[in-house]
């Protein structure tokens, strides 16, 4: 589901319903970036921004490997559900938006990384989003999303959504090409992949 939108009036009022699911996601989170570490090694970094955090279930994780965190997001409410957490006292948390400019200076981090949020707005934002999310990345650029194995009720949630959900897993590996160095992909699980870019 995508976090990013025109408003973020939608994400602050169901903040509450994606909190209920903050621990269910950490241990998803926690699970794919263990199977990934023989090939990519997040933990050997030293700093990451999460654009379009949410709750911060992902900071959480990438906290607790030690790496500096920061995360971003547009609807303060689900800022508020990852900031009050005891376990996250170390992570900075910034309301802004990830359709503008971040409000950090050019690579001022290794990696940046946007989990579940490219699939959600229409290509020409997503040319925005990975543009911006390399300018503020000294290394790679990760997207943490669905891949091309579509599943029927995520065809209907996506639909509803009414995000760009068809045509990203569609152009996915084209567009990322088009727009970065290098891509290498590494499957999570059955519906999602971590896209691992670097920016040129």
């Amino acid at each position: 589901m995508s976090k990013i939108g025109e408003s973020n009036f939608l994400f602050n009022f169901i903040s509450p319903v994606y909190g209920l699911f903050y621990n269910s996601q950490k241990k998803k989170y926690r699970t794919s970036l263990e199977k990934v570490k023989k090939d990519f090694d997040i933990s050997s970094f030293n700093s990451v921004i999460d654009v379009g955090c949410g709750t911060g279930a992902l900071c959480s994780v990438l906290n607790e490997t030690k790496i500096s965190v920061t995360g971003v997001d547009p609807a303060k409410r689900m800022l508020n559900i990852g900031a009050r957490k005891e376990e996250n006292k170390d992570i900075e948390f910034v309301q802004a938006g990830t359709n503008s400019m971040l409000p950090y200076d050019d690579k001022k981090f290794d990696i940046s990384i946007a989990s579940y949020v490219a699939h959600g707005i229409k290509a020409d934002k997503r040319k925005s989003l990975y543009l911006e999310m390399s300018r503020v990345s000294k290394r790679y650029v990760i997207l943490y999303d669905y891949n091309s194995n579509r599943g029927f009720f995520t065809n209907i949630i996506e639909w509803a959504e009414r995000g760009d959900y068809f045509n990203f897993i569609k152009n996915v590996k084209s567009e990322l090409n088009e727009n970065f160095k290098s891509v290498k992909i590494i499957d999570v699980d059955v519906r999602a992949a971590l896209y691992i870019c670097e920016p040129y």
